[in-house]
């Protein structure tokens, strides 16, 4: 049982999924970084093509459904 454990463990320590959840903080601030990624995609019209996209996919939807 013990050798199953340890080589689990180094399994997981090798794993990428470590190396990802390891991964040094630059700026803590993630409302701040959320605010500022939200006035960049309205500044930039994203939001229009995301609403545009959204009207013409539920009318194509509508279209083609069935009932």
């Amino acid at each position: 049982m013990n050798y199953f454990s340890d080589v689990l463990s180094e399994l997981f320590w090798h794993s990428p999924v470590t190396s990802v959840l390891a991964q040094y903080v630059h700026d803590p601030n993630v409302l701040g970084q959320m605010q500022n990624s939200w006035s960049h995609f309205i500044k930039t019209g994203q939001v229009w093509a995301l609403l545009i996209g959204l009207v013409i996919g539920y009318m194509i939807r509508s279209l083609t459904s069935y009932g």
